[in-house]
């Protein structure tokens, strides 16, 4: 069995749209929410923030926990676990230098996202999206006994969401 990818996201909204970030991933042109892996001794939440600032140049601000998410590739049965945020902008720097792989920084409509629904990089991006419209909410609580995340994977795939 493959190892589990964990990897925290932050769904940031503003005037209706989303931060969308348009990299190469696997040879292929993606989008995505700003997002990453969890570094040693940060929180879920630190690493969210971290991820936004150097995919986008935007500073963000966790204000809630959206959803645990997973994720099985179709081909190769990878598994994705995809713990997502609420986040706030803080602020925006649009002369800083973005991780390598980073093509674009866009803010997309829930249509926009849509109509470039091939292009996803994943399913959750869509779902978390969808999921924060419909005011879907997790309580922070949910994670707090599972930490450090990294060692508490199966606690955390219990109550992940299929995606």
């Amino acid at each position: 069995m493959l190892p589990t990818d964990l990897t925290v996201s932050a769904v940031v909204a503003r005037d209706d749209q989303f931060l969308i970030i348009e990299e190469r991933a696997s040879g292929n042109i993606v989008i995505n929410q700003p997002g990453g892996h969890i570094e040693t001794g940060e929180s879920p939440e630190q690493a969210a923030e971290r991820e936004a600032l150097e995919e986008s140049g935007c500073t963000i601000s966790v204000s809630e926990l959206l959803g645990v998410y997973l994720w099985i590739h179709p081909q190769t049965r990878q598994n994705f676990l995809r713990i997502a945020y609420i986040a706030d902008l803080v602020s925006i720097d649009t002369e800083r230098a973005l991780d390598e792989g980073i093509v674009a920084v866009h803010w997309y409509s829930i249509t926009d996202i849509r109509r470039r629904k091939r292009d996803l990089r994943t399913p959750m991006v869509l779902r978390s999206v969808e999921d924060y419209l419909a005011g879907r909410r997790q309580p922070v609580a949910m994670l707090a006994n599972a930490m450090p995340v990294q060692q508490n994977l199966d606690q955390v795939l219990a109550n992940a969401a299929l995606v």
